[in-house]
């Protein structure tokens, strides 16, 4: 009988301090990935800035401006993949937003999948390609699958890569209809999210909406390029057929994020139910309609502005519900601006155009010289050349030898700075460009012969309605910020790497770093 009512006294002073412990960890974790943010504007544009948005974190958090990305061709897919997974894309998976499909002769998004219907939508998305666990996941899975996961974004590369493959459901903007969207993949859809007239729904408010500047424009002073000073009015007209791709391009998209997102916290009740929940979410700092800053060197400081008030709402709604001091907080950037325009020629800079629908024609002649009548090139996609491997296999060819004479003959032509093959590129020359091309690299998508091109030369895509790429090797400075219970606020000068965010993050938490993810953490005072 002693032993019973020890032992009852015992847990009745055991169990307040087990429910102490788990008080003190935090309860939510948010990660907030941002297209295109850069270091030097945010710096730049500080002063036009609230006191508890960007500013709370930089003076509050864990802040480093020179993110690194050590391999090439960022894009949001790419990006967020690393961040997440803390790996490379050789081993994470994704190694672009859209592939290049050899059997089909088209590209294709790197998340499709027939095998999973959408929500909403008739894009049919998952998370399968990503080859490896990421934050999300492990989250996840030390909660027992009891912890909630949501991923929130415009586009779905952003939300599904940050979301997982066990997350409750990734939401992002469906580009046709401009409806909250999600995919058959996960089992869990906030019906009243995806439900036609709900109320954050961009196609319930666009037709009423307008983008003008938040400030008066004589205050928009960062960028060298602004010379306008007279306001900008950007409406979304109904006969517009990309009404909503311009949409997901503006500020006014991160404020419907924002909404979602805050939607989520209260409805879900993340961090309020005595588990770790994590909620990501994407924004957005690309250049207006994928223009440029010299076009639109205005909007780009509105849109920086107005995202520091999206983050003021969004961290006031987590201290209200959650409490920030539960909180653990992320910040970065996808690494990549695209929004450098060309030079006009009479600058005389050198410049030029390359066509690669006439390159492939080209090279497809060449090798018909040399190996007799076939389609021996069957496409061009992310400045790689896709050989007919199947031809060249029933021809009894020698694949190498086919891509080295295609590299020596596309080494001759204009506007090619550097070529090189598959080969070289996996038996790991000591040249750094190709050890950087190895790390961006996945054998199930990869071209046979990848081609560097000469800063200040474009790409001219025919079929995309002369879609011109520019070419220019600018390093852009990516910030890295975070805010946890017990971190002090203080300065990484070092540059971190990019597949360090993911196992830093899991040991503030204490939970398992992604699998993949072989990075130590950042070394941080605590």
């Amino acid at each position: 009988m002693n032993k019973v009512i020890a032992s009852l006294l015992l847990s009745l002073v055991v169990v307040p301090v087990q429910a102490q412990a788990t008080t003190d960890a935090p309860q939510l974790v948010v990660g907030i990935t941002v297209d295109q943010l850069r270091s030097d504007y945010l710096y730049a544009l500080q002063q036009l800035f609230g006191e508890k948005g960007f500013k709370k974190i930089l003076q509050e958090g864990v802040v480093c401006d020179e993110l690194s990305y050590d391999f090439p061709m960022l894009d949001k897919a790419i990006s967020t993949a690393a961040i997440y997974t803390g790996t490379i894309p050789l081993y994470n998976g994704i190694v672009a937003d859209e592939v290049y499909d050899v059997a089909s002769r088209k590209k294709r998004n790197i998340l499709y999948d027939d095998n999973f219907m959408g929500n909403a939508t008739d894009d049919t998305f998952s998370a399968t390609a990503m080859q490896v666990s990421n934050l999300s996941d492990e989250v996840k899975i030390v909660g027992n699958g009891l912890g909630r996961v949501y991923s929130v974004a415009p586009d779905a590369a952003t939300a599904i890569l940050s979301a997982g493959h066990i997350a409750n459901s990734a939401l992002w903007v469906d580009d046709k209809t401009g409806r909250w969207v999600t995919t058959t993949y996960y089992f869990d859809a906030p019906a009243h999210i995806v439900h036609p007239f709900y109320a954050h729904t961009p196609a319930q408010v666009l037709d009423t909406t307008s983008w003008t500047p938040l400030k008066q424009p004589e205050q928009y002073t960062a960028l060298p390029y602004q010379m306008r000073s007279t306001p900008f009015r950007h409406s979304f007209a109904r006969n517009n057929y990309d009404r909503y791709r311009e949409y997901k391009t503006s500020p006014l998209a991160n404020a419907s994020v924002t909404n979602v997102a805050i939607d989520l916290l209260k409805n879900a009740s993340l961090g309020q139910r005595g588990q770790l929940d994590m909620i990501n979410i994407g924004y957005t700092l690309a250049p207006f309609k994928n223009g440029t800053v010299q076009q639109y060197g205005l909007e780009l400081q509105d849109a920086y502005v107005r995202l520091d008030a999206e983050l003021t709402r969004l961290i006031e709604a987590i201290d209200a519900t959650v409490g920030i001091d539960k909180t653990v907080l992320f910040i970065t950037s996808t690494g990549y601006f695209t929004g450098e325009g060309r030079e006009p020629s009479f600058y005389k800079i050198q410049s030029g155009e390359f066509y690669p629908k006439r390159a492939v024609s080209l090279l497809n002649m060449y090798l018909m010289a040399l190996y007799g009548n076939g389609d021996w090139v069957v496409g061009f996609s992310d400045n790689q050349f896709y050989l007919n491997r199947t031809l060249i296999k029933d021809k009894a060819l020698d694949l190498d030898e086919v891509r080295d004479k295609s590299a020596q003959f596309l080494m001759d032509m204009q506007g090619i700075q550097d070529v090189y093959t598959l080969q070289r590129i996996l038996l790991r020359s000591t040249n750094e460009q190709t050890d950087r091309l190895r790390r961006g690299l996945s054998s199930q998508h990869s071209g046979d012969v990848f081609v560097e091109f000469i800063p200040g030369w474009e790409i001219v895509y025919e079929d995309k309605a002369d879609t011109r790429e520019y070419i220019r090797h600018n390093a852009v400075a990516t910030p890295f910020m975070l805010l946890a219970p017990n971190v002090p606020a203080q300065k990484i000068e070092c540059p971190v790497d990019v597949t360090q965010i993911a196992p830093t993050v899991a040991r503030i938490l204490r939970i398992r770093a992604p699998n993949g993810s072989t990075a130590r953490p950042i070394d941080i005072v605590r």
